[in-house]
């Protein structure tokens, strides 16, 4: 019998080949989005711990710097010890801010508080600064108050544009008195800083309340709109 020694075509050969290369570009592409996605799911999940973490051993290396000016180098234990403990400067002043504390709700504390104050009042600037940062502190500490006691969208800087707004309180005093009808004092948050903003006077019926809490909604106003309320509310 005879072979059959017919060769392929020039042709052939050539679209045999592109086939080939074909399929394996499209093994590659699919190889490297895969990878793609895996590193971009790898910052996710690494990235806000790593961050986190980050923050938190700067600010305990600040803290331990600056306690360890503050105090005598005898009640260091640095000087007794070959090595350095972190952390013990914030444990130190977490431990003096909790004794200035219970001083301060003595009979002895309350007299030199409110000697203290009175000076500081005194003052012509310091006494601003003083009263504002007291303000500010006494809102977002409190127990008994939130700083913020709900969340509202309004139209801003015009009709058609909306905003998220938190509402601290209604307006009241002098403010109010000037102004035609009952209005609301918001703070609008500023993106990626929420602690940055400006207040404004909003009458009522041109807020639309929000039911979202006032954390999740200044983790939308963090993230510049990527993570939605509702997301939030279901991983709970």
């Amino acid at each position: 019998m005879k072979k059959n020694t017919k060769k392929k075509s020039p042709q052939k050969l050539k679209q045999v080949e592109q086939n080939y290369i074909k399929k394996e570009k499209d093994v590659f592409m699919k190889l490297g989005s895969k990878l793609k996605a895996y590193f971009f799911t790898g910052i996710l999940v690494t990235a806000p711990v790593a961050m986190t973490f980050y923050l938190a051993y700067k600010l305990i290396v600040w803290v331990d710097v600056l306690v360890n000016k503050m105090l005598p180098p005898k009640f260091l234990p640095d000087t007794y010890l070959p090595f350095t403990i972190p952390g013990l400067g914030f444990i130190v002043l977490i431990g003096l801010l909790i004794v200035i504390g219970m001083f301060a709700t003595g009979f002895l504390g309350k007299f030199f508080l409110k000697l203290g104050e009175w000076i500081v009042y005194k003052l012509p600037f310091i006494s601003s600064v003083y009263s504002l940062f007291k303000q500010v502190f006494s809102t977002f500490l409190s127990n008994k108050n939130n700083a913020f006691n709900k969340v509202v969208m309004l139209e801003y800087p015009r009709k058609g544009i909306w905003i998220l707004g938190l509402v601290s309180t209604e307006t009241g005093g002098e403010i109010q008195e000037k102004l035609p009808e009952p209005m609301l004092n918001v703070f609008i948050p500023t993106t990626p800083n929420p602690t940055s903003g400006f207040l404004i006077f909003v009458p009522k019926k041109d807020v639309i309340e929000v039911d979202i809490s006032v954390e999740d909604a200044i983790k939308f106003v963090i993230s510049g709109g990527i993570v939605n309320p509702e997301d939030e509310q279901k991983k709970e």
